[in-house]
């Protein structure tokens, strides 16, 4: 699994309208199933009076297909969910969910106009999607001895790593956040000011 990818920075809303028919997509980040149902549901509720409040969702790294859905809320089979998720899943951004929400304007769009329709507004809105960075994190604690600490203190920023707490008894101990990544490069720099006898755990 992908330790690093973009996710949706915060909700997202584009609107346009199609023959008459307003077509409103709302994008957010999920880390969950429970996250994008809690989203579709609150999105659904919103506009309770739209004609169909559709769905997709991807949870996860891009293009992942562990934990994925989507809904056609009553748009014909095939027409709105699939290829709403087809976009995302090919978006090259995770851990999102996306509704398009429908106000029928009374002039009907055919099977071919709705996938057209469904899918272009998830595109229109990942075409102006703000992301951010997902990093995979890890919380690990160490100790070193009292002269080793301002190597530690200056090392941490190169691993990219926050410092969580220190104490100090017979021994440094320090507990940090950092990429999973890093694991392997904050082991070696324990092991090398320890000469060997320090552990990452």
């Amino acid at each position: 699994m992908a330790a690093r990818y973009p996710v949706p920075a915060a909700r997202h809303r584009v609107e346009q309208v199609i023959d008459r028919s307003r077509f409103l997509c709302t994008v957010e980040r999920v880390e969950s199933v429970s996250d994008a149902q809690a989203f579709i549901k609150a999105v659904s509720a919103e506009f309770a009076d739209a004609t169909h409040n559709c769905w997709a969702y991807v949870v996860g790294a891009p293009g992942s297909t562990d934990r994925i859905g989507l809904s056609d809320d009553g748009e014909p089979h095939g027409t709105a969910g699939r290829p709403m998720l087809t976009v995302l899943a090919h978006s090259g951004v995770g851990d999102i969910a996306a509704v398009v929400t429908r106000y029928y304007g009374g002039t009907k769009l055919g099977t071919g106009g709705l996938v057209k329709s469904y899918g272009g507004s998830v595109q229109q809105a990942l075409a102006t999607l703000p992301t951010v960075e997902r990093v995979d994190t890890i919380d690990l604690r160490f100790a070193v001895g009292h002269a080793q600490v301002g190597a530690v203190l200056q090392a941490l920023p190169t691993l990219t790593a926050e410092l969580l707490s220190q104490q100090y008894g017979a021994d440094a101990a320090f507990v940090v956040r950092l990429p999973v990544e890093q694991r392997p490069a904050l082991e070696a720099l324990v092991a090398h000011l320890t000469r060997g006898q320090g552990t990452v755990v």
